[in-house]
């Protein structure tokens, strides 16, 4: 079940960015620093490498009440117990996702369009993934940014909260939050960083003083 509090802060993982066998270290760092929520991606791993991260990361989330959910694999989050999946548009959609995981599992959906907006609307996602706000490294196949003004127009539109992501930073923090999104979803601006635990900090206290 979505907790709103828990759109604050999402990390998205890299396996690029994370060095191996650091993926534990630098999820829980971030969490110190105010991430509320993880989202586990690695489009190469196999099923059973992603699941096996997937069982280590909620065995030290759950007591600390972080969910976790995983980029598109519904079975593997099914098979570990996740807390939900994030699904993209050429991915299985939100009501398979809902279909395959239960009413109280969390489903994310990305949205980059007016057109697939609406057409969300009538599917059970719990929240949108909207962007990506500005150009970034990590995903290089990304659809044209929206940038500010156009990222604020979808999340006028939208009857679920979104999370705002793409080229999300310190510096740019508090202009995208006051597009209207209920949190940020960050890659790099986390994972790529020498102290996780001091940027996800500074995130999250940039979003409180534009809150404030």
């Amino acid at each position: 079940m979505l907790e709103r509090r828990a759109l604050t802060l999402c990390l998205v993982t890299d396996p690029d960015l994370v060095p191996e066998g650091a993926l534990v270290d630098t999820v829980l760092a971030a969490v110190r620093g105010g991430v509320s929520m993880v989202q586990l991606r690695d489009k190469r791993a196999s099923d059973d490498v992603l699941a096996a991260q997937a069982e280590t990361l909620l065995r030290v989330l759950r007591p600390l009440g972080v969910p976790l959910v995983l980029n598109d694999r519904i079975d593997v989050a099914k098979r570990v117990g996740a807390d939900g999946v994030h699904v993209g548009q050429g991915d299985d959609s939100p009501a398979i996702a809902r279909e395959r995981l239960g009413p109280s599992a969390i489903i994310g959906l990305s949205i980059t369009s007016a057109s697939q907006l609406e057409a969300a609307h009538l599917g059970p996602a719990d929240y949108y993934g909207v962007g990506p706000y500005f150009a970034t490294s990590t995903k290089p196949d990304h659809a044209r940014p929206l940038g500010l003004d156009g990222a604020r127009a979808l999340i006028a539109g939208a009857r679920r909260p979104c999370i705002a992501i793409g080229g999300i930073d310190t510096s740019r923090a508090a202009a995208v939050r006051a597009t209207g999104a209920a949190g940020l979803a960050v890659v790099s601006a986390i994972c790529g960083q020498p102290d996780p635990e001091r940027a996800a900090r500074a995130l999250l206290v940039t979003q409180q003083e534009v809150l404030a």
